[in-house]
């Protein structure tokens, strides 16, 4: 064989040779490092589907789930797969026209590729779920139904604590400090109060099943016999402190009506009942018309979105007297005995403030200051504590009374567990620094003492006063759960600890308790009194005013009640408020009772049933806010909140 051939014959098998290397190291490069085209042909070959988690269940002391879940479902589309479907009736079903259908496709691309499914209707009404389910063979293989667990409310009340949950936002995905970590497109999550604070407990854990498609992408059963599926883990149940039939009852009483209350329990700081006048059904926020529902209670006239027990502020008037007392005696600038010659108001300060009582005697000493609410006596014993000498001037003073408020947790966020909570405004030194410019005295607020002036509070913070009297002296932070289900953390290692505020003597504390017991008994709350219990009570009339076209406008006073029950061996605290509803004793004081009653007896005595049913039908909105508001029209909506009817028609008798 000639040089040239045997030379022609060996660049041949060189190049030979050459390209199955290539070949061999491109199928190598393919099979072992690039994992692209693996995951296409898994994702051709197999179904991914996510298995949602029941989250946790919520129940009141008594075990009664009050937060459970129901299962809706979702339209789910996977947008390669969308072929030669009846999209006209698929249009018609969801209320949608063809250039919606399209954008939604879009949408579903965008979001998770062509590929993979995505939501494309979320929380189809019982209605369209149902005209889907039984034609579904007619948008397959694209469209799947997928069951989605949703919150329902079976007593229809607690909207304002309970909370809602909603799907993840973009906002939140993008969040660069890894809050939402574990979070994907498409889950939900807690978004306002025990939904949100106890969201991690909640939430469960989600599972994946997966599954092998046929050559028309039918889903044919589990891959593998289900060895690579992960099983959806539920979420833990709370256990509340909650009383649900009290805080039915209050939400029944509230409606008509803008303010607040809180019930507490003293011995645990467990919360009884937290209502937000007035409130709506929490079932308006799950299911498919949530959005719609949502954006009408965010721009409603009286804010049924606001939660007036940790957001709104109210002068304490009247209410705050027993703590300004308490200071003074725990300060030792007076004692028990100390007595005020009121004569009809306080003039000590170059100025005359009028007082309600100028009868001799009725502020010889604490208890009967505070069973005749002597504005000179507070306004008096206000003063002698922020110019105790032993402060060292009037403005060290100011900030060790100041110190008080904090320590009975006004003036800050007490630490309830749920979000949002507000501090309050008490007159602190940079406050008097700022209002009167660097100059004043004890006589420049002397309206505190009796809870005027630079001093605001919210609902919480004057139950939880109530329960540091009732105690005391100390007090827990005001909660909602009291346990959570098979966890083993310390999340509620705060709620357990007792704080004491105060080192009275007993017998000073005493003249507290006596004082507000003669309220009950003789004075203004005489309407709060109980068979068989001592209730010790304060009114308060707020004063209300607002600016308009630049001056200051009086409005309708606050009606204000605070107590304890019983005097002894105390085991529920209350804070009513009333807006724009006059005196203490015109609303505050029934409500405030029939509560009270209700939990200590389980009962409304029949005497007691037309205070009640006046409660429930009195209106006190405004006639421009009766005809705005769009609340009530949507309470009268049926949803699934009808346990709560049947507990009222227990109360009532009707």
């Amino acid at each position: 064989m000639s040089v040239f051939n045997q030379s022609r014959r060996r660049v041949i098998q060189f190049i030979m040779l050459g390209t199955v290397l290539v070949i061999v190291a491109r199928l190598f490069y393919l099979q072992v490092v690039e994992t692209k085209y693996s995951k296409l042909a898994d994702a051709n070959a197999h179904l991914r589907k996510v298995i949602y988690p029941s989250r946790g269940i919520v129940y009141d002391r008594h075990g009664r789930a009050v937060m459970r879940n129901e299962a809706l479902y979702d339209l789910m589309v996977t947008p390669i797969n969308v072929k030669g479907i009846d999209t006209a009736y698929m249009c018609e079903i969801l209320n949608i026209d063809m250039k919606e259908f399209n954008r939604r496709i879009q949408v579903a691309r965008n979001r998770e590729g062509p590929r993979r499914p995505s939501v494309f209707a979320s929380l189809l009404s019982p209605d369209m779920y149902g005209k889907l389910q039984e034609s579904m063979y007619l948008f397959q293989p694209g469209f799947e139904l997928v069951q989605r667990p949703v919150r329902s409310y079976p007593y229809g009340v607690g909207a304002n604590f309970l909370g809602y949950i909603s799907e993840i936002s973009p906002n939140m995905l993008g969040d660069t400090t890894g809050k939402y970590g574990a979070y994907q497109q498409g889950d939900y999550i807690g978004m306002t109060g025990l939904e949100s604070t106890y969201e991690d407990i909640l939430m469960g854990q989600r599972g994946i099943q997966y599954l092998v498609k046929d050559n028309l992408n039918r889903p044919q059963g589990a891959l593998e016999g289900g060895i690579f599926d992960t099983a959806a883990i539920a979420g833990k149940n709370l256990r509340l402190s909650l009383d649900i039939e009290l805080q039915v009852l209050g939400e029944n009483m509230m409606k008509g009506k803008i303010g607040s209350i809180v019930a507490i329990d003293p011995s645990t700081g467990g919360i009884l009942a937290m209502v937000s006048g007035p409130s709506f059904d929490p079932n308006l926020l799950s299911g498919a018309y949530r959005a719609r529902n949502l954006g009408i209670l965010f721009n409603d006239t009286v804010k049924p979105m606001y939660n007036r027990p940790i957001q709104a502020y109210y002068p304490p008037g009247s209410t705050f007297k027993p703590i300004t007392g308490l200071i003074a005696l725990d300060e030792g600038v007076i004692g028990p005995e100390f007595g005020f010659p009121c004569h009809g108001g306080y003039g000590l300060c170059g100025r005359f403030s009028r007082c309600t009582h100028s009868n001799p005697g009725h502020a010889a000493n604490m208890r009967t200051a505070l069973a005749n609410s002597c504005n000179s006596y507070f306004m008096h014993v206000y003063r002698l504590s922020v110019d105790n000498k032993k402060w060292g001037g009037t403005k060290n003073g100011q900030a060790k009374w100041v110190e008080y408020l904090y320590a009975m947790g006004l003036g800050r966020r007490i630490g309830v567990d749920i979000p949002s909570e507000k501090p309050g405004i008490v007159p602190d030194t940079a406050r008097m620094n700022r209002v009167y410019r660097g100059v004043w005295n004890s006589c420049s607020e002397m309206y505190v003492g009796m809870g005027q002036g630079q001093l605001n509070v919210t609902p919480i913070q004057l139950a939880n006063a109530m329960c540091i009297i009732a105690n005391r002296g100390w007090y827990y932070i005001p909660h909602f759960v009291q346990s959570i289900d098979n966890d083993k953390s310390d999340k509620l290692k705060k709620y357990k600890e007792k704080h004491s505020v105060a080192h009275i003597s007993s017998a000073a504390f005493q003249s507290v308790v006596d004082g507000m017991g003669d309220v009950v008994t003789h004075g203004t709350a005489r309407g709060a009194q109980i068979e068989g219990i001592e209730v010790c009570g304060k009114t308060g009339t707020a004063e209300n005013t607002t600016r308009v076209d630049g001056k200051m406008v009086k409005l309708k006073d606050h009606s204000l009640f605070v107590a304890f029950a019983p005097k002894n061996n105390p085991k529920i605290a209350i804070a009513v408020v009333v807006e724009n509803a006059g005196f203490g004793s015109t609303y505050a004081v029934p409500i405030a009772s029939i509560l009270m009653e209700k939990y200590l007896t389980d009962t409304i005595s029949a005497k007691r049933r037309p205070i009640l049913q006046r409660m429930l039908e009195t209106n006190t909105f405004s006639s421009e806010i009766k005809n705005k508001s769009k609340l009530d029209s949507l309470n009268s909506v049926q949803y699934a909140g009808a346990e709560g009817a049947v507990i009222m028609r227990k109360i009532t008798g009707h």
